[in-house]
């Protein structure tokens, strides 16, 4: 997939600030039949998860639910059970509290076991928050946060150490893994994809666009330094026999003017 002209009125359908970068990619990537948009998303992750276009669904998809996925919230996904222990985990008060967005998720066959595709994209070196978690709102919630994601980092350190997942700095990366971890736990096969959208000249005026896989992956392994353990990328890793894989993944998706 290369190139694709959006017409103004799929454009329409975007806020403003959504119509460039990686927010617009992600849903370009998930636009067209359902057959196509299963094997872009089978070549994504090399073939280590197989969506089914029969079976499977995913978010965006494409202009016409170009929303991204809340797996606390959004039913498609998983279980009414486990997404009520995702929120529980997550948060000491649900009610009208927010949980991470996904640019992508999928349902796929990971292992021959129904699991979930998470990707999280970036397009420019400036999409990389540093800062930790917010200690604005509600105070419980952030106590509940910071305990989940120290539950998480307990967990992956038992199989793999060198982890050091935190709500007080990089917090997106950190609960981008925190979630595949405990939908890990929850015997959720997970397959977390960092991508990076190559060459969106559009986004100069933000940071400057990755130009090469090879830059895209120093600049994760950048930012993921002293967080993630640098034998993570690539690894599969098992928890009670669910596995998690991550993987780092770029592509170029050329976005031409309507």
């Amino acid at each position: 997939m290369r190139s694709l002209v959006p017409t103004l009125d799929q454009l329409g359908m975007l806020e403003p600030k959504e119509r460039r970068g990686s927010r617009l990619r992600c849903v370009v990537f998930t636009e067209g039949d359902r057959a196509t948009v299963a094997e872009r998303l089978r070549e994504l992750v090399d073939g280590t998860a197989v969506v089914h276009p029969d079976r499977h669904v995913w978010l965006p998809n494409g202009f016409r639910m170009p929303q991204e996925a809340r797996l606390g919230d959004t039913q498609a996904f998983i279980s009414a059970n486990r997404r009520d222990a995702l929120m529980h985990w997550w948060l000491a008060n649900p009610k009208n509290a927010n949980v991470p967005n996904w640019d992508v998720a999928s349902g796929a066959s990971i292992d021959g076991r129904e699991g979930l595709i998470l990707v999280e994209a970036k397009a420019h070196t400036n999409e990389f928050p540093t800062e930790g978690k917010s200690t604005g709102g509600n105070a419980q919630n952030h106590n509940h946060i910071e305990q989940a994601i120290k539950e998480a980092n307990d967990g992956l350190n038992e199989v793999m150490p060198g982890w050091n997942l935190t709500a007080k700095a990089n917090y997106q990366i950190c609960n981008r893994f925190a979630w595949a971890w405990k939908l890990a736990a929850l015997g959720v096969p997970v397959t977390l994809v960092y991508l990076g959208f190559l060459n969106a000249q559009e986004m100069a005026d933000q940071g400057p666009p990755f130009c090469t896989s090879d830059a895209w992956t120093q600049a994760v392994r950048a930012h993921s330094q002293g967080f993630i353990p640098e034998a993570a990328w690539h690894e599969t890793f098992l928890f009670n026999g669910t596995p998690l894989r991550a993987l780092l993944r770029s592509m170029t998706l050329e976005i031409g003017a309507a």
